[in-house]
């Protein structure tokens, strides 16, 4: 006789649970067991139960098969659709990862109040006929300043988009009105869209973008701010019938509508790089998943990254550039000895700075937070450091005790390690310091320091100066008057493989926010990256980076995996990896992690694109090995020493 059985995916952690597992579905549980609910189901081997989705519902003939059955179902909503498990598969089995973190980052905790509202109220009637007249023809006039866009939009292309730098009187950019336009175009027609952005402030004002062309109730906002009830509220209606637009942060490109678009801006922002396992970024999610449904994928920034720069090379995404492009006027100037002066700005750019003043606001852009946040030795120049954990040492204001930038110390009784001084010196300017120097060079001017301390999301057209820090500087009214980037060669300096192009973005971003014709300086700073942002020609700086580490095989030109665990541990997943048949130079390492305590090793392994699948399936079973080993006695402890991680943005060996 047949029975009813499902296929859960248990909601836990643990690797060697990656899978799908069968249990029984009682008669009196038979009318609730249905794909995406959420079940409660026993764990045999501990003795306990555990949450659970259930993915498939299915009749078998093989009763005599021992099954366990499943417990209860918490809940009547499908909030786990087949596409958003498939999507979860797909993008875990690529970075060696569980699906079931996936679907963690994606399906909010269960809200009860919230949950039956929505199940007695039903889902909302909006759709996209419903837009109001004449909205549709704008957003389409709207995207035809860019070339080939819209035939992209009806045809699930995809495309880097070059956004035009240029904000608007009414404080919006012009990427969020281009973003928001896209998506009215595919919600008319009758297709969902996802707007992934970096962070808060990009979410807030796509919002305001879309108010001027959709009703507010089909915008679902997945913001990381929000409550749990608000932030479950607005996962519910993803799940609805009726074509909505997604605006939120990097997982809500797991948002489980039927998408007709995704667009990511700014997918240099290591904002969009997912902290949690399997630790994917919003834009190769959403390149598996454009892949997979067929949508259109708009990848938007003011600059291109090397990564959607291999993908334009190589023919899967297409560079759209708007039909008349508007260039910020960058000037370049070059600083000889200003720290011996004790000066911040050459003359040029401090002239231009005050006659910009008198008309309205001015950003100055500097690299770090703070007042100092570097202090070196007064007698030899050493950086000062911290005697408890070596941290570096920084001052809150002038006269202020040291404090560590890491362990939050005071170092009253500080002395220095190389010569024995006890006094220190201020070495670097950060927002608030330079707030100070520039508020006593231009007297009567309004100062306002903008950086995560002081969160300031916008300024008006009066005068001012506006000292902010990379990524966080306001949008002024109608643009800043003049835009002046210090601290680059500081900026420059930082041991990272992608400084060069993270330097360009920053800069590109702040320049972006100059009203037209307003002069954008770029202050000590020559090269590649200078002279990029001067011809405003970042697609070409990021094909130039990619000749450059393609015979060192460096990312993206190929993909990197980073394994961390004890000696024998990351060998054994080498030894999995080696199956596949890399080249020889494909590993670096394993090597000890330097002041790691536990005595965990790290390797990298480069392989093609190509060998992607194979690579992290391998790595994916040694994971699995490695737990299940240590559970049968082979380690001291249960806990899985073995991590995986693939493509990340810094690989550090």
């Amino acid at each position: 006789m047949a029975r009813r059985i499902v296929r859960a995916l248990l909601d836990s952690p643990l690797p060697q649970l990656d899978r799908l597992f069968d249990y029984s579905v009682p008669e009196e549980l038979r009318d609730e067991v249905r794909p995406g609910v959420r079940l409660r189901v026993p764990l045999r081997s501990a003795g306990r139960m555990i949450d659970a989705f259930a993915v498939e519902v299915a009749e078998e003939d093989d009763a005599a098969r021992t099954l366990s059955d499943v417990e209860t179902v918490v809940s009547s909503a499908e909030v786990l659709p087949p596409c958003l498990y498939d999507l979860a598969r797909r993008v875990a089995d690529r970075a060696a990862g569980s699906a079931s973190d996936v679907i963690r980052l994606v399906v909010p905790k269960r809200q009860v109040r919230v949950e039956k509202a929505w199940l007695a109220a039903g889902g909302p009637s909006i759709a996209g006929e419903d837009l109001p007249d004449g909205v549709a023809e704008r957003a389409e006039t709207l995207l035809h300043v860019f070339p080939g866009l819209a035939e992209a939009l009806q045809g699930g292309g995809r495309v880097a988009l070059e956004a035009i730098p240029r904000v608007h009187e009414d404080g919006l950019p012009e990427w969020c009105r281009t973003l928001a336009a896209a998506a009215t175009k595919t919600l008319s027609g009758g297709a969902s869209a996802i707007l992934v952005v970096p962070d808060h402030r990009d979410l807030d004002l796509v919002v305001s973008a879309l108010d001027g062309f959709v009703p507010r109730e089909t915008v679902a906002r997945l913001d990381a701010r929000q409550s749990g009830p608000d932030r479950y509220r607005a996962f519910l209606r993803t799940l609805q019938d009726a074509p909505c637009i997604v605006v939120g942060n990097r997982s809500a490109v797991y948002a489980p509508v039927q998408a007709g678009m995704i667009a990511l801006w700014d997918d240099g922002d290591g904002l969009l790089a997912e902290p949690l396992a399997p630790y994917v970024h919003a834009r190769d999610a959403a390149l598996q998943r454009q892949e997979k449904e067929g949508s259109a994928l708009i990848l938007a920034g003011h600059t291109r990254t090397t990564d959607v720069e291999r993908l334009v090379e190589t023919g899967w995404v297409k560079a759209v550039t708007a039909e008349r492009r508007v260039l910020p006027r960058v000037v370049l100037d070059s600083v000889v000895d200003l720290d011996r002066r004790g000066q911040r700005l050459p003359s040029r750019a401090f002239l231009t700075a005050r006659e910009a003043a008198a008309e309205g606001p001015v950003l100055v852009q500097v690299a770090r937070p703070g007042f100092s946040p570097t202090l070196v030795c007064a007698t030899c120049r050493a950086p000062a450091r911290c005697t408890s954990c070596g941290g570096p040492l920084g001052a809150a204001h002038r006269g202020a005790v040291p404090v560590c930038g890491w362990c939050g110390r005071l170092a009253r009784s500080w002395a220095c390690g190389s010569c024995g001084g006890d006094t220190v010196r201020l070495a670097a300017s950060g927002s608030e310091r330079t707030a100070e120097e520039l508020g006593r060079a231009f007297p009567g001017v309004r100062v306002i320091v903008a950086d995560g301390t002081h969160p300031v999301p916008r300024v008006d057209a009066r005068p001012s100066l506006v000292v902010a820090t990379r990524g966080a500087e306001p949008i002024a009214e109608g643009g800043y008057r003049a835009v002046v980037l210090l601290d680059g060669v500081r900026m420059l300096q930082a041991p990272e493989l992608r400084i060069g192009e993270s330097c360009l973005r920053w800069w590109s971003n702040a320049a972006a926010l100059a009203a037209p014709g307003a002069p954008v300086h770029l202050v000590g700073v020559d090269g590649p990256v200078a002279r990029a942002l001067a011809t405003w020609n970042q697609a070409g700086y990021a094909r130039a980076e990619l000749r450059e580490r393609a015979p060192l095989r460096m990312p993206p030109t190929v993909r990197v995996a980073q394994v961390d665990g004890s000696e024998a541990g990351v060998r054994r997943a080498l030894d999995a990896v080696a199956e596949v048949g890399l080249p020889p130079d494909a590993v670096l390492g394993p090597l000890p992690r330097e002041g790691d305590e536990d005595g965990r090793h790290r390797a990298l392994i480069r392989f093609p694109y190509a060998d992607g699948l194979r690579v992290a399936a391998a790595l994916r079973a040694a994971v699995v090995s490695e737990a299940t080993g240590r559970r049968r006695g082979r380690g001291r402890s249960t806990r899985t020493t073995l991590s995986v991680r693939l493509d990340p943005l810094e690989p550090d060996l």
